[in-house]
């Protein structure tokens, strides 16, 4: 199991879909990307839909995901996300009193027994007391990652740059 931590969007995009049946209908589907920006959102978005959708399409919504780390499966069988909602505790050294703190991940499964089973397979392996306090599955149809390709790029440049010299 692969995780990200990073800032990540929800997206909605609207769009006419050709259904099994063969009839055109407006769809409105949720996509997370890896974005800094609202701006750097809508731009990765429509990018990455442009390959999948003919056709005219829109962007209606973009809000910044309440989880900041997303575990990826790699089963095959893997075709839902999972929205899991932890809770954290310590105990206040001072005041010896419990101390809970709510942290929310979303977990690539292909059922909820197997998004339950990731998370605690994924917090073994550490030493902090947790409760699973809700898993659900979400409406995201998939996650797209920042790429890469920008960072070669740079990477490209600066080594051109310093042969020159």
């Amino acid at each position: 199991m692969r995780s990200r931590t990073t800032t990540w969007f929800e997206c909605k995009i609207r769009y006419e879909k050709t259904m099994e049946d063969g009839l055109q209908k407006k769809v409105t589907e949720l996509y997370t990307v890896d974005a800094f920006s609202f701006t750097e959102a809508e731009a990765s978005v429509t990018e990455e839909m442009s390959a999948y959708i003919s056709g005219e399409f829109e962007v209606t919504d973009i809000k910044k995901a309440t989880y900041g780390e997303i575990f990826f499966s790699d089963a095959p069988s893997a075709d839902r996300y999972y929205k899991v909602k932890l809770q954290f505790i310590t105990i206040d050294e001072k005041t010896e009193k419990e101390k809970r703190s709510n942290v929310n991940y979303l977990v690539h499964s292909n059922s909820l027994p197997g998004a339950v089973k990731s998370i605690e397979e994924v917090m073994s392996g550490t030493m902090i007391d947790y409760v699973i306090v809700s898993v659900a599955e979400t409406q995201i149809m998939d996650v797209f990652e920042h790429s890469s390709s920008v960072k070669k790029d740079e990477k490209q440049e600066f080594e051109e740059g310093a042969e020159e010299k």
